[in-house]
């Protein structure tokens, strides 16, 4: 059986796809996140590196524990940027492509900082000064932009705040799929990944404007991959809060492969 597996193309997705699309038993899809969900739900896929917050827009999901995209603290990736102060702020041009990224700077700007900007796509930015800008991915270190003294990263914000790591992404697959074929054959993957930073760097990272040491520095100490017992809780946390915020609806409790 070929899985058909969607992921993201960032660098920080390398460690735990690197590899499959060198794997018979694998067809890998790569499109930015915020279009995953749909090549699950149109059946053009078998499992995707979603957003977390997509869990709440699909029913049926799965979540596979074998890997993810989290931190514990700074993201480096995941910042908003200002020209004023955080505390004058009235508008956000936020970057279309994260589900998860959105629905986290909504929380954040509401429960640590009392603000409820308007939020607008990143295309229809403007130049006023009240207007931040929330990016994410490799632009944010690649392309950051200029006159933006204030900033937020938004993994630290959110360790502050609850105490957990956040959680950006994990595998999640649909219903009818061999749920323990799955989670072996992704482990397998992450944990060779995990391995081949060196190669990923000089391969992926620095191709794209990177300085090498500061994407050995994301990939080793700033991103974790692993999904255990304190990311399903910053998961379920996460999917209340987006809930209380009116981003989603009430939350459904996870389902999730335990491998025996």
């Amino acid at each position: 059986m070929v899985f058909r597996v969607a992921s993201v193309s960032f660098l920080n997705a390398r460690p735990l796809i690197e590899g499959l699309d060198r794997d018979p038993r694998v067809g890998l899809l790569l499109d930015v996140p915020s279009a995953l969900l749909g090549l699950l739900r149109e059946g053009q896929a078998d499992v995707g590196l979603l957003p977390v917050i997509d869990y709440q827009r699909a029913a049926g999901l799965t979540i596979i524990p074998a890997g993810g995209i989290a931190s514990d603290g700074a993201t480096l990736t995941v910042r908003i940027f200002s020209r004023v102060p955080m505390a004058q702020i009235r508008s956000l041009a936020c970057d279309p492509d994260s589900h998860p990224s959105v629905a986290l700077a909504r929380i954040i700007l509401s429960r640590r900082h009392n603000l409820r900007p308007e939020f607008c796509d990143l295309t229809r930015a403007t130049d006023a000064p009240d207007q931040a800008r929330l990016l994410i991915g490799d632009k944010v270190v690649c392309d950051e932009p200029k006159g933006f003294e204030h900033q937020l990263d938004l993994g630290a914000e959110w360790k502050s705040m609850t105490g957990l790591p956040f959680v950006f992404a994990v595998w999640m697959a649909r219903q009818g799929i061999d749920a323990a074929a799955l989670h072996e054959l992704l482990l397998r993957a992450k944990e060779a990944g995990v391995c081949q930073i060196e190669r990923i760097v000089e391969r992926y990272a620095v191709p794209r404007g990177w300085p090498a040491e500061l994407a050995r520095q994301y990939l080793t100490h700033r991103l974790k991959f692993d999904i255990g017992r304190p990311e399903m809780e910053a998961i379920r946390l996460f999917h209340r809060l987006a809930a209380e915020e009116g981003i989603t609806s009430t939350p459904r409790e996870l389902v999730s492969f335990t491998s025996r």
